[in-house]
């Protein structure tokens, strides 16, 4: 494989030029490039490896100066020096995944059959064909076995599937706030947001790019559709009830009267300005079509089977987009595979997006769990 094998943390691209990687949907990716980030430094053993899979919109730019909008990583919370997942102990990976925009190969990269970006001729991709190649890359960085993989909603699917595909390469596994499987709810939010991206003029059929457009306000639209289910309803309430913005009174028109319109607005149109609209659409299709148990006879169960890989999992009360019950299905699953296994359900009125805010329980928690990892595995400190 071609690549900088230099774990420095600035950056790097290992391009899979070996075989090709073979995507459920039965076509063949060759030369695919996937971006990714490390931390820390990997022990003499291999044994410290930290795998962070992110969520939808986020990237492999976990910690630092994030290289377009200037903003700090998206888990800084609980990833650095002293932090849950220490790097001054651990050796943090973390890589865009396929069909991503930030580096790894997707729908705005060159098809090499014809000279042009791929939009819709991109193959269809799955949370277990990102998860292959993550685990080519692992492959390059001469990581055998992970320490630990984890992430928070797609990233604690791509959790899921590493422990069922990979149980071997997985000593520990840390989904949070995730599910096994997409539900029809998840489905349906995720339909609106593509009807949106596709109905903008300037999508073009996916091919705004060699037409040298962006549907900006279709991706706007879909991302503000999003964040709502990111949040919840206390937390929209605690944080702009029925504030006007800018005004003392109602306007009587369309412009944003509202904080939270206001609030918005302002999500859509910056990440308008970091995401690429059919990556979009890739990713939450691969989001749509996971469901681990339907690739082991309808029984989830069947996906731990033997495994040795030590669990924890965790929900939060006011997450309504992965709800705690789908939570449980899991530990439901692994108890019934005899699977080591701990659940922790953390109180908060934060939402979805509490694994990317500070709460103070799920970083103890999570602490714990790692410590006692740690010296089952003979980590030293």
């Amino acid at each position: 494989m071609a690549g900088n094998r230099d774990p420095i943390g600035e950056g790097s691209t290992v391009t899979l030029d070996g075989a090709a990687l073979r995507l459920d949907c039965g076509s063949d990716l060759a030369n695919a490039t996937i971006a990714y980030r490390t931390y820390g430094t990997l022990n003499a053993q291999r044994s410290n490896a930290i795998l962070v899979c992110h969520a939808l919109t986020g990237d492999q730019h976990v910690l630092g100066t994030h290289p377009v909008t200037g903003k700090p990583g998206w888990w800084e919370r609980m990833v650095g020096p002293g932090k849950v997942i220490d790097t001054d102990r651990y050796f943090v990976v973390c890589s865009n995944v396929l069909g991503g925009c930030m580096g790894s190969t997707g729908p705005r990269d060159v098809n090499p059959a014809t000279g042009k970006p791929w939009g819709l001729d991109f193959p269809v991709i799955t949370i277990g064909d990102m998860v292959r190649a993550q685990a080519r890359l692992l492959d390059h960085l001469g990581i055998d076995q992970l320490f630990c993989v984890i992430g928070g909603s797609m990233g604690g699917m791509q959790v899921l599937q590493w422990a069922a595909a990979y149980p071997e390469r997985v000593f520990a596994a840390i989904p949070v706030a995730s599910a096994a499987r997409h539900s029809a709810q998840n489905i349906a939010f995720h339909e609106v947001g593509r009807q949106a991206i596709m109905a903008d003029p300037n999508w073009g059929g996916g091919n705004y790019l060699n037409q040298n457009t962006l549907p900006r306000a279709g991706l706007a639209v879909a991302r503000m559709a999003a964040h709502i289910t990111y949040l919840s309803e206390s937390a929209l309430h605690r944080k702009f009830g029925r504030n006007l913005q800018n005004r003392d009174k109602v306007a009587f028109g369309f412009d944003a009267d509202f904080q939270v319109e206001s609030y918005l607005r302002y999500q859509g149109e910056s990440f308008v300005e970091r995401f690429d609209p059919n990556s979009y659409l890739y990713i939450t299709r691969a989001m749509d079509y996971f469901d681990l148990a339907a690739e082991h006879d309808g029984v989830l169960a069947h996906a731990f089977r033997g495994t040795r890989t030590r669990f924890c999992v965790v929900s939060f009360t006011s997450d309504w987009l992965f709800p705690t019950a789908e939570n449980k299905a899991v530990v439901h699953a692994l108890n019934a595979a005899a699977a080591n296994v701990s659940f922790v359900e953390v109180a908060t009125d934060k939402g979805h997006d509490a694994f990317l805010l500070d709460e103070p329980e799920l970083f103890k928690t999570l602490g714990g769990f790692l410590a006692g990892c740690a010296e089952h595995r003979g980590l030293a400190r």
